[in-house]
């Protein structure tokens, strides 16, 4: 398993549905650098899933390295001050990406 992979298992075991509670959204992560590839994350019905590649009309799609991705994860990297800083790439709906903010940084 890969150390991205890991990182979507973590952010999939401490889903808290209670705190997600009608929240539902697909969200496209490319990734790139050594570790270039794409997964979604998918919430629906008070579960959170993820898989390998894009899915279509996803609600956003997120575009940063790997690396950038794992800093965020880990809370190494600020996810707004990597946005402002064009490390984060944002297409769609900006405030899925906000709220999904909350999971993925613990």
């Amino acid at each position: 398993m890969s150390v991205i992979e890991s990182i979507f298992d973590t952010v999939v075991s401490r889903f808290d549905a209670d705190k997600m509670a009608g929240f539902n959204a697909t969200v496209v992560f490319d990734l790139t650098g050594d570790s270039e590839k794409t997964y979604h994350l998918t919430i629906a019905d008070g579960k959170c899933t993820y898989g390998q590649g894009g899915v279509a009309d996803p609600d956003a799609s997120l575009t940063m390295a790997a690396e950038d991705f794992e800093a965020l994860s880990s809370g190494a990297l600020n996810p707004m001050m990597a946005f402002m800083q064009g490390k984060i790439k944002v297409d769609g709906d900006m405030s899925t990406v906000m709220k999904l903010q909350t999971i993925l940084t613990g």
